[in-house]
């Protein structure tokens, strides 16, 4: 019975797999994502979902969860303290999946991030693992994903000209009124 188990686990690790780097790779398409990016997310995910099914694995095949659980808090403590020093590291991958899923803003994308002392605006070039990368009049500005979700960024719409945030393609209609001059007539 343990063997069906263990062979049931193995079947669903692996649809698993499979359903995750399908849908990675579609939400990625449908957001124009570059698929650079959706490689590390995919890879992100399945490692994840591996230490997953070992842990549910090394259960099933009788180590008991106390074993596990003093392996596992010894090898995090290790991994914790290694790690500890290189914390915006793991906070920047943390940040990348939710840019990823949630970002409002793609490549291609004309943003302002809000900073008091900086001009940070441009056009979003890259979104990496670790920075969104900005580019402007040949500069090339990367920005930690950890505060770009900290910030208010600002998404210019594509008929807006952001250097005077006025609409470039609105027409003045040729009698001197507004549409919204015309809305009003008209009702």
């Amino acid at each position: 019975m343990k063997y069906l188990i263990v062979l049931a686990l193995i079947i669903t690790y692996t649809i698993a797999l499979r359903f995750i780097n399908r849908n990675i790779n579609r939400l990625g398409e449908l957001k124009g994502t570059d698929q650079y990016r959706i490689k590390y997310i995919a890879k992100t995910l399945n490692i994840a979902l591996t230490l997953l099914f070992f842990t549910l694995l090394a259960l099933l095949l009788g180590i008991h969860y106390t074993q596990l659980s003093v392996f596992l808090s010894s090898v995090f403590a290790v991994i914790g303290v290694a790690m500890f020093a290189q914390w915006s590291i793991l906070s920047n991958i943390t940040a990348s999946l939710i840019i990823f899923f949630g970002f409002p803003y793609r490549v291609g994308d004309y943003i302002k991030i809000v900073e008091k002392d900086e001009d940070i605006s441009g056009i979003v070039d890259e979104i990496t693992l670790f920075h969104v990368i900005i580019r402007r009049d040949g500069e090339i500005i990367t920005y930690p994903n950890t505060l770009i979700l900290q910030k208010a960024v600002i998404k210019f719409d594509d008929n807006v000209d952001p250097d005077k945030t006025l609409p470039t393609k609105a027409a003045p209609s040729v009698s001197g009124t507004t549409p919204a001059d015309t809305i009003s007539k008209e009702t």
